[in-house]
């Protein structure tokens, strides 16, 4: 299984690519048959830390003769709450970037911002981790830490918002400072709204009503109708946030299976669509 097959995005696989710079190639080989095969029996992020459990080998040539169980941490070097706030500023100051991100998107050039303050949201080398597994392997990271991150990074596909709690800020705090901005509120409010609940039916089709008609009194009535037509027709606003709908999801919403992105997708269409009935 290769590293596009555990994740995506191209933040889950510049993860990824952060531990295999400096991960032994056979060690990460056994990672990733860790993290198919089920040998990871749980893993948690919380308060921007890796905790996890992964079973190990039986090997009697060790003395190992019953299954073990290894218990890994990984933490990601925090970015303290002063440098968090100038983050803050800067990506609230472009629209590119906010807009993105409350669609729950990593932009692409978001590095660059971080780099401006001599920063980095995505692991950047080493010095960047903090590894521990209980194993008696002397190399760190070990194949189960491997395997864990491979498994993250599935993760940070679904949630990149997971990439800021392991850098030091929580999802809520940075929502809720991003919505500050005049474009923040705008989207904010927009993804907030409350969606209406699907109701059953016993059938797919209205079931007809019958109504009394009121037919007009001539026929002069009824083809120009008993007020006169407006002369001007209101143009309605355009939309903020157009196809708000289909973005509210990501990249890869969780029915997705696809390796390319469910917003390219439905895109192109609309756009063929567009063009059809043009």
């Amino acid at each position: 299984m290769t590293m596009a097959q555990f994740s995506r995005t191209w933040w889950g696989q510049r993860f990824i690519q952060a531990l295999e710079e400096f991960t032994d190639e056979a060690r990460l080989g056994r990672g990733r048959g860790y993290a198919r095969n089920g040998k990871v029996k749980e893993h948690q992020i919380a308060n921007g830390k890796i905790t996890a459990k992964v079973r190990g080998s039986v090997n009697p040539y060790f003395g190992v003769y019953k299954e073990p169980t290894y218990k890994i941490s990984i933490e990601i070097k925090q970015i303290s709450a002063a440098d968090w706030s100038k983050v803050i500023a800067r990506i609230g100051a472009k629209a590119s970037l906010i807009s993105k991100l409350l669609l729950g998107e990593v932009p692409d050039n978001i590095e660059a911002t971080f780099a401006e303050l001599n920063l980095h949201l995505l692991p950047h080398n080493r010095q960047d981790f903090k590894t521990d597994c209980s194993c008696p392997d002397y190399s760190n990271p070990c194949k189960h830490i491997a395997g864990v991150y491979y498994l993250v990074a599935a993760e940070l596909d679904r949630d990149p918002f997971l990439l800021f709690e392991l850098r030091g800020i929580s999802r809520s705090k940075i929502q809720q400072e991003l919505a500050k901005s005049p474009l923040g509120k705008a989207l904010a409010s927009t993804l907030d709204e409350v969606e209406l609940p699907i109701e059953s039916t016993d059938s797919y089709y209205t079931k007809p009503k019958k109504i009394a008609l009121v037919l007009p009194a001539t026929p002069k009535d009824f083809w120009q109708g008993a007020q006169r037509l407006p002369q001007t027709v209101d143009v309605g606003e355009i939309a903020t946030i157009p196809a708000v709908v289909v973005k509210k999801g990501g990249d890869f919403p969780p029915f997705w299976t696809q390796d390319n992105s469910f917003i390219e997708v439905m895109t192109e269409l609309y756009e063929r669509v567009r063009k059809q009935n043009s």
